[in-house]
């Protein structure tokens, strides 16, 4: 059975609250509880991770390297700032799906850039909790690499 590790970043404790006509309603408890019970049916395994730190992402994307199967990343406000975690996805000999609630190149201009898009093996965005569906769907239909 594969292992997903699914890694959210910065703020995306405070889904429900912050911003809800941006991102919805739904809290990231809910999201994790719908991609757990979706997993389960497509016979994957999944573990879930937060943090607002960027070197606590550093280190999860690390372990997902060393323990998974493959990550689900949504790095927030870090996907347009942050060369450490672009680095550290590139480090993993692992595929690892970039997801964000909403299109970032839709949205303000700095959010158009994105420093993982590169490193990561597809991007999923704009479709909100179902982006992460989307990828998680994409690890039980292929036998994914990493990008090289």
């Amino acid at each position: 059975m594969k292992k997903i590790l699914i890694i959210n970043g910065p703020n995306l404790n405070l889904l429900g609250q912050r911003e809800p006509e941006l991102y919805g309603r739904e809290t990231l408890s809910d999201i994790n509880e719908s991609l757990s019970r979706l997993a389960q049916k497509l016979g994957l395994a999944v573990d879930f991770f937060q943090s607002n730190g960027e070197g606590e992402l550093v280190g999860a994307i690390q372990r997902a390297g060393a323990e998974y199967d493959g990550a689900i990343l949504n790095a927030a406000a870090y996907t347009h700032t942050s060369l450490a975690i672009r680095d550290a996805v590139l480090a993993i000999a692992k595929p690892v799906v970039e997801v964000h609630l909403t299109n970032p190149a839709g949205r303000d201009g700095f959010r158009a850039k994105s420093f993982l898009s590169g490193a990561a093996v597809g991007v999923v965005a704009g479709f909100g909790p179902r982006s992460y569906a989307l990828a998680l769907q994409w690890f039980a239909w292929t036998e994914p690499t990493a990008v090289a």
